[in-house]
């Protein structure tokens, strides 16, 4: 896509290039602590590189061509790696993000009548109310230094679990983060044996992520009886997403959650939902106070307006565009990684039975063959006519696994950051840059302090 530019666009830090020469162990060493950094100048450039992982070829694929064969027209042939599975099954179990075969049919086709656009609608006085509170509690600390990523984890977790069970999060708010922080910290960074044993033979380390599995099942599964403590009178609609999980049955087969589903597909869309949409809306914020420019661009877009409802969230075209441009240079989930069941050919790149399949949206989303400036800050560019290649830009994933809550993370996005910065101008506290992890999320190396002011 060419962009014109009438100013020079921010280019925000990365972290530095591997070098093309760096060795298998020294890669290994550097992808617990950023993947993102075992990357060299070929992964930004070529349309496939392979490699070799243990006793299977690696592929990285960035031609879309490719990935909409591996995504889409041939997707039940991959399936997620062992390092993947043992990442994600201690905090998700066997929910819809990381089940396979049958069991993800039934689950996604059981849950799709939650997550529509027009149940998204529903949920958004929830997200509003959030918001309303947060403006509050930022009114007076404009004085003094703010951490504006802790804010929006507060935050989108409170949004989480109003959408989720109508209670707020002050009482569970602070444990469910520290689930959140402890596993992040170190059991659910990829470790050696992580990737080189097969799922049947536990590491050292998924004993300690079984035992954590343990807590946090226990912990999901208080929460949903305090919710069912609540009821929900007969005949009533449905209040939040777990009156509709609760009742949701599969169309085909007619059958519903049992109590163990339930509590995976409840720390699924919680967990994913408000930590990813805390990330980007963190990095949205910081990529608005390094351009202050495009910053009041967002604010005249709202013009003061309260912004309530999905209708005043369509209408904020420039946020969404932000939002969509902040999710290209800093998406989410960094990395797809798909182990082939059987040999294939994707495009022209013949794969064999166990070789290891990399779609990383941080690489295919600043590939210099795919996009203009690919590192420079434009969110222009998703407001033209243009429109960049559906399997060129994987914010939320593609094919019948895309993201089942894409539309309910995307109205949230936009809601939230039009609100705050309709309330507030907000610049940097200092000028250390931000660099972007690759661990779980694309997360920042440090959560930079802001300063705000009202508008």
């Amino acid at each position: 896509m060419n962009i014109a530019s009438v100013r020079r666009p921010i280019i925000p830090p990365t972290p530095p290039r591997a070098p093309d020469d760096m060795s298998f162990l020294g890669r290994v060493a550097v992808l617990k602590q950023n993947m993102i950094a075992t990357w060299g100048q070929r992964a930004y450039e070529e349309e496939v590189i392979k490699g070799r992982f243990f006793l299977h070829n690696s592929f990285i694929l960035n031609q879309p061509n490719a990935i909409r064969h591996v995504l889409l027209s041939n997707y039940e042939n991959y399936t997620r790696t062992p390092a993947g599975i043992r990442m994600l099954r201690p905090v998700l179990g066997e929910g819809v993000l990381i089940a396979e075969g049958h069991a993800w049919a039934h689950q996604r086709r059981t849950l799709a009548p939650a997550f529509t656009p027009r149940a998204t609608a529903n949920l958004v006085p929830h997200m509003t109310a959030v918001l309303d509170e947060t403006i509050t509690k930022l009114d007076v600390r404009t004085s003094e230094p703010v951490d504006l990523r802790e804010t929006m984890q507060r935050m989108t977790l409170e949004i989480a679990g109003r959408t989720m069970f109508s209670f707020g999060m002050d009482r569970h708010g602070p444990t469910l983060r520290n689930f959140v922080m402890e596993y992040g910290a170190r059991l659910g960074r990829p470790y050696f044996l992580d990737m080189l044993l097969p799922v049947s033979w536990p590491t050292p380390m998924d004993f300690a992520r079984a035992r954590f599995r343990k807590r946090w099942t226990e912990f999901v599964a208080m929460l949903i009886a305090e919710r069912r403590t609540m009821g929900k009178k007969d005949g009533a609609p449905p209040r939040d997403l777990f009156d509709l999980m609760d009742a949701a049955r599969d169309p085909e087969t007619g059958k519903g959650f049992s109590d163990a589903q339930l509590v995976d597909e409840v720390a699924t869309m919680i967990l994913a939902g408000h930590e990813t949409t805390a990330t980007a809306l963190f990095w949205a914020l910081y990529l608005l106070a390094l351009d202050p420019e495009t910053q009041e661009e967002v604010a005249s877009e709202t013009h003061g307006e309260h912004l309530d409802s999905m209708a005043d969230i369509d209408r904020q075209k420039f946020t969404r565009a932000v939002i969509e441009e902040t999710m290209r240079l800093y998406p989410p989930a960094f990395l797809v990684a798909r182990a082939a069941r059987e040999k294939d050919n994707a495009a022209g790149v013949e794969i064999g039975k166990g070789d290891i399949i990399m779609i990383a949206p941080w690489l295919l989303h600043r590939h210099e063959k795919l996009w203009d400036q690919p590192n420079a800050f434009i969110p222009k560019r998703f407001m033209s006519n243009e429109a960049p290649d559906r399997f060129a830009y994987l914010p939320f994933g593609a094919g019948p696994r895309v993201c089942i809550g894409a539309p309910f993370a995307q109205a949230e996005s936009v809601l939230a950051l039009a609100r705050l910065i309709g309330a507030f101008r907000i610049e940097l506290a200092d000028r250390v840059p931000v660099i972007p992890l690759g661990v779980v999320t694309t997360q920042p190396d440090h959560s930079p302090l802001f300063r705000i002011t009202r508008r």
